[in-house]
């Protein structure tokens, strides 16, 4: 069939159109279906609209003047150069011109003619007789000199010889001969690449272009220094040249291509959510088009663009586009990509070019050529996605290498020890001096910063660099602290190594507080008395200096944790307690220490809770040990603010740090759980304690597993989960936790679970144990252990309520240290003990107890046993806002045994009895209800009318009502339980009360 006429194009239905000059030949998007043998798979163009109208021009000019023109396209690689000559030779074949290809190749580069092979090879498809011109290319082959001379550029090849003219005018003449029906287009793609001969032979072409209608259209990609001076010289002097250099991609582009891709509809190019996804694309490739078809073509586009860099998935076509870019530039330039992402930081040029053994001006030249690639933005590889392909493409023996040749160059510059550090981990290099003190110096860093993840990396190092034995034992002890952060267990070899040598020097200060606090966590006590007794007795904690409060701290931290030894110590509260509330102190860890132990040891003097939330406001924020905090997280909850603990221990674990310190974060989410618990909140204790277990094995816990593992059996009991308790007391437990606060507090969530199975004896001995061991241990605090409480419950239930009595009376009276909570516990219980006028009383304060210290559980308990005592005495108006009262309370937990014992008509969903009139007088409205809870709580009736925004008059008349249906007179007169009701949703009061 005939080929269509030039200015004319053949659609993918076989119809002929004219081609256009107008308007839309310079649009920044083109398509062209179809490829060019005629299978489906349209070949895309992005924002290449302009560069290929001004080809099409260029051609048309040909025809019209036949007069020949040369078209230079340059650019970095990936920016689509070869789709537009490609998209351009089918253009042009499909309107009747001859195209001619070919493509320069590195590894073919010293091969003579071997592009101008390529070009023949399709003269001679086209029926063109080409024998004679091969045979003088071979025999100008032959007449090359040397090897080397066959890779030199085209300015330096001898071009001379009898058989050079011969063969430069058959070439043109081979060409000549395919232009009889119409233009003829050599396309030679990858310039930098060709061979000298060829390019002599294109430079002898071009000069002949006056009278031929031939295009030569040319491609390069940007280099490290500029190739082929001379032949470029001559080829921009010619005067039918044109020079596209095409851009990067723009945010408008990208998003158009997101939605010819994505199929997204609505809103177009400027719809907020395309362009919004189109600038993160244009941010992570730098608008380089090969980069971008990428990403577009991945299955999930949204990764955060900042995070760190992921592994590399199967099909990762980003991490091959990379690498397809990175492998087409210079192997000087795969050198500087490599070293960024070894490097993964700002560096100067300089420091760069030291590193790798190159001259700045090198450096600069391939920083050009890769940002204007896309891989690089500035002085560091452009996204982690980059650095990551680099990275895994580099062989281990090269990265190894360009860490230890970055760790000595950093080091040399004066680069933080940090940042030196992790190159040497990652080169495992120990020969130089210098090593030692840096990793040295980077440990102690991460280890304040919360990495002990990192700072054991350092120091394992470290300690197999030649160093001193001082040295090695501080590493020791450091390494000791770094691994017991992230698994005890990991730390036990090097905590022996760190006691034997105490013991061998005499237990120095230093070593004495740097063993303690893993040795206690182990159940060692003896070992941990015998470290910090082995050292002199130091001045009073107000006096004492860094090294003797922090002595003193752990002197103190084994006596409570331990209390079976240095009783001599606790038993001294003049030398530490004044520490506690201390404005300022010399060393905090005895402060954090002391607040503890003040509230362990309660006493008229010091404020426990208050010291330990000024502690905590102080120092929450401080880069450093971590560990501080947790005393005083234990003062708060022994202190019964269990409320504060929750507050606080968001707050700590909301740190950045605590994703990196499993024991840590499991201290205080065991600490979170138990104050949960103690507000009632079953599912937040639940999930808190388990958590903390999973960030922890128990087996890591020593003897303070038991903290976890009593909030989940008590957890367990209260929900009446009671097979799950027992699978929770299953658990091992070291015999050493039974000489710890922990274990009375674990004995106490046994024996409570014993209790709940009816085994009284069995409760009553765990409980009898607790008692023996607090008293024994003379730590009264009974926000620890309320163990006088729990043993009264036993009595209760076998019916001994006179000895019940007796023991919550005893617990009422301790003398110090009595928190809101147990108060009304225990109030709570002596109601069930008292006469029936007493017990409304009892109740009745229980009730404020509870509200005031977060109880839900506590309070829905008094306030449904409140509604059994009303119910007795014959007011039922108040027994259904006791009622729903319980009912608020319990909101949120899980239900209990208790729950199911409320009265039959408050589990018909609120409904009173057959035949009680929901309309009774004694019921108070919804209106009135609001007022007198105000009224009760002390309000004004201008505050209360302020506060309803009703008038004042309307206050008068509700409060009237009010105190008819409750037998009042005034309003001081108002029932206490109305102070424990809280703002009430409307639409709840209205179901419930009316």
């Amino acid at each position: 069939m005939e080929s269509p006429p030039l200015g004319t194009r053949t659609d993918t239905s076989g119809h002929v159109q004219r081609r256009g000059t107008g308007s839309s030949a310079g649009q920044h998007h083109f398509r062209w279906s179809g490829t060019a043998d005629g299978e489906a798979g349209p070949v895309m163009l992005i924002e290449r609209g302009e560069q290929l109208a001004q080809l099409r021009r260029n051609l048309h000019s040909c025809e019209k003047h036949r007069m020949g023109h040369v078209a230079l396209v340059t650019g970095p690689v990936g920016m689509g150069k070869t789709q537009l000559l490609e998209t351009f030779g089918k253009w042009a074949a499909a309107t009747g011109a001859r195209v001619l290809t070919a493509a320069g190749s590195r590894a073919e580069q010293g091969l003579p003619f071997g592009v101008l092979g390529q070009l023949l090879h399709g003269a001679r498809l086209a029926g063109c007789d080409t024998a004679r011109v091969e045979k003088l290319m071979a025999e100008a082959a032959g007449a090359i000199p040397t090897a080397e001379a066959r890779w030199a550029a085209a300015d330096e090849l001898p071009a001379e010889g009898p058989m050079w003219p011969p063969l430069l005018r058959d070439v043109f003449a081979t060409l000549l001969d395919l232009v009889d029906r119409g233009p003829l287009v050599l396309v030679v793609d990858d310039l930098q690449h060709a061979d000298a001969t060829s390019l002599h032979c294109l430079l002898y072409v071009t000069r002949r272009l006056h009278h031929a209608p031939i295009m030569v259209l040319l491609s390069e990609t940007s280099t490290l220094r500029p190739a082929n001076s001379l032949f470029h010289a001559e080829l921009r002097s010619r005067p039918r040249l044109s020079h596209l250099t095409l851009p990067p991609l723009t945010v408008d582009s990208v998003a158009q291509l997101l939605q010819e891709r994505g199929g997204e509809s609505g809103g177009g190019a400027g719809n907020s959510e395309v362009l919004q996804e189109a600038q993160r694309l244009l941010h992570m490739t730098g608008g380089n088009p090969l980069l971008v078809q990428a990403l577009v073509g991945e299955p999930s586009r949204r990764e955060e663009e900042d995070g760190p860099a992921r592994v590399a998935r199967v099909g990762d076509a980003f991490g091959r586009a990379v690498l397809h870019s990175l492998y087409r530039h210079e192997p000087e330039t795969r050198k500087v990509a490599r070293a960024l992402a070894v490097l993964d930081r700002p560096v100067s040029q300089e420091l760069l070019g030291q590193l790798l053994g190159l001259l700045p001006a090198s450096v600069a030249s391939a920083l050009r050529v890769l940002h204007s690639s896309g891989l690089v933005d500035t002085d560091r590889l452009r996204h982690p996605r980059i650095l990551h392909s680099v990275l895994s493409d580099t062989p281990a023996e090269i990265r190894q290498w360009l860490h230890e040749r970055a760790a000595k160059t950093l080091h040399e510059y004066g680069a933080e020890p940090s940042v030196v550090a992790g190159h040497l981990v990652a080169s495992g290099f120990t020969g130089d001096e210098w090593v030692a003190p840096v990793l040295q110096d980077a440990a102690e860093h991460a280890l304040s910063a919360g990495r002990p993840d990192l700072t054991v990396a350092y120091l394992r190092l470290g300690c197999e660099a030649g160093t001193d034995e001082e040295r090695r034992k501080a590493l020791t002890s450091m390494l000791v602290s770094a691994r017991w952060q992230v698994n005890p267990l990991a730390a036990n070899g090097d905590l022996d190594k760190l006691v034997r040598s105490a013991k061998t020097d005499g237990y120095p200060v230093s070593a004495a507080v740097a063993a303690v606090p893993y040795l206690l966590w182990q159940g060692r006590a003896e070992e941990a008395a015998e470290a910090v007794a082995a050292v002199p007795e130091t001045k009073a904690a107000e006096t004492a200096g860094p090294e003797d409060g922090r002595l003193q701290a752990m002197r103190l931290l084994v006596s409570l944790s331990h209390p079976d030894f240095l009783v001599s110590v606790r038993q001294s509260q003049g030398l530490w307690s004044k520490a506690a509330s201390a404005p300022h102190s010399v060393s905090p860890l005895l402060q954090a220490v002391s607040v503890l132990g003040s509230a362990l040891l309660p006493t008229s003097e010091v404020d426990s809770t208050a010291a330990a939330e000024q502690f905590l406001q102080r120092h929450h924020l401080d880069r450093g040990n971590r560990g501080l905090l947790v005393p005083p997280l234990l003062a708060l909850l022994y202190g019964g603010r269990a409320d504060r603990v929750v507050t606080w221990s968001g707050i700590l674990l909301g740190r950045p740090e605590a994703r990196h310190t499993p024991v840590w974060r499991g201290v205080v989410r065991s600490i979170r759980a138990e104050a949960a618990l103690r507000l009632g909140d079953l599912a937040e204790a639940e999930q808190g304690a388990r958590a903390a277990l999973e960030d922890l094995p128990a087996p890591a816990w020593g003897v303070a597993v038991g903290g976890p593992l009593g909030t989940l059996i008590s957890c367990a009991t209260e929900a009446g989960r009671h097979a799950e308790a027992e699978r929770w007391l299953a658990e091992p437990v070291p015999t050493g936790m039974f000489r710890t606060p922990v274990g009375a507090h674990y004995l106490i969530a046994r024996g409570s679970h014993h209790l709940g199975m009816g085994r009284h004896q069995a409760a009553s001995s765990d409980f009898q144990r607790c008692g023996a061991m607090m008293r024994g241990w003379n730590l009264e605090a009974a926000g620890l252990v309320p163990w006088r409480l729990e043993l009264a419950r036993v009595q209760i239930a076998l019916g001994n309520r006179t000895h019940a009595a007796q023991l919550l009376r005893e617990q009422l009276h301790v003398p110090h240290g009595l928190d809101e909570r147990t108060r009304g516990r225990a109030l709570h219980l002596l109601a069930s003990t008292a006469a029936p006028d007493h017990r409304r009383k009892l109740l009745s304060k229980a009730v404020e107890l509870f509200q005031s210290c977060g109880d839900r559980r506590g309070l829905a308990r008094a306030l449904a046993d409140a509604d059994q005592v009303l119910r007795q005495s014959g007011e039922p108006g108040r027994t259904r806002h006791f009622l729903f009262r319980a009912d608020d309370a319990a909101q949120g937990s899980e239900s209990a045994p208790w729950v199911r014992q409320a009265p039959e008509w408050q589990e018909q969903q609120g409904k009173p009895p057959a035949g009680e009139d929901a309309d009774r007088d004694d019921v108070l409205s919804e209106a009135e209800l609001r007022v007198a809870v105000l009224a009760a709580r002390g309000q004004t009736n201008r505050q209360i009318s302020d506060a309803l925004f009703i008038t004042v008059s309307t206050v008068e008349q509700h409060l009237t009502r009010t105190y008819r249906k409750l037998n009042v007179r005034q309003r001081t007169d108002l029932p206490s339980w109305l102070l424990a009701m809280d703002d009430h949703q409307p639409r709840k009061v209205q179901d419930k009360v009316s």
